[in-house]
């Protein structure tokens, strides 16, 4: 009966997590949101063994997913889709790197915990603006965090400085 009840209860359970999800942005929307009037090509990449090794090495953070959605902008640069776990759920972010291999800018695309939401806060967000892969990208030193939002903050701040490695060591 209790195997019965679990198995019923199972839909439930993903319909109530996928009910807390919010869409902010498509993938055209936070690329045009972070830069505004460009082309984007998409680059089919998928990271060795050797880079998935070299970017963690370099940045502490595992690789949790080798295929990169990643795109070079036109005028210079890349726009990087990505998710990072936060408490319970995914939040999904596109981050956008010049053509020095700064951050330009990050968007929010998808956030589906119940609370967090304020990485979205465009202040958070602008800490990283300028910030390169030999940055040291930690939270409470140079990222400030939000509280209530720590996990979010944290594992934000960890996919970037993995995405900043990743496009220096595999999208140069």
């Amino acid at each position: 009966m209790d195997r019965l009840l679990a198995l019923a209860a199972a839909p439930l359970a993903l319909t109530c997590s996928a009910a807390g999800a919010t869409t902010y942005l498509t993938v055209e929307q936070a690329q045009q949101a972070i830069f505004p009037g460009s082309a984007f090509e998409p680059v089919r990449l998928v990271l060795s063994d050797a880079q998935a090794r070299a970017i963690e090495d370099k940045t502490g953070v595992n690789v949790r997913v080798r295929e990169v959605r990643a795109w070079r902008v036109a005028r210079g640069g890349w726009f990087i889709v990505d998710e990072v776990l936060g408490k319970h759920d995914f939040i999904t972010y596109g981050l956008g790197i010049d053509a020095a291999g700064a951050v330009h800018g990050i968007e929010v695309m998808e956030y589906r915990e119940s609370y967090g939401y304020e990485i979205r806060d465009p202040r958070w967000r602008a800490q990283f603006t300028g910030k390169k892969a030999d940055a040291p990208l930690k939270l409470d030193r140079d990222i400030a965090n939000i509280s209530g939002a720590t996990l979010s903050c944290r594992h934000i701040t960890d996919g970037i400085k993995r995405l900043l490695a990743t496009r220096e060591i595999a999208l140069k």
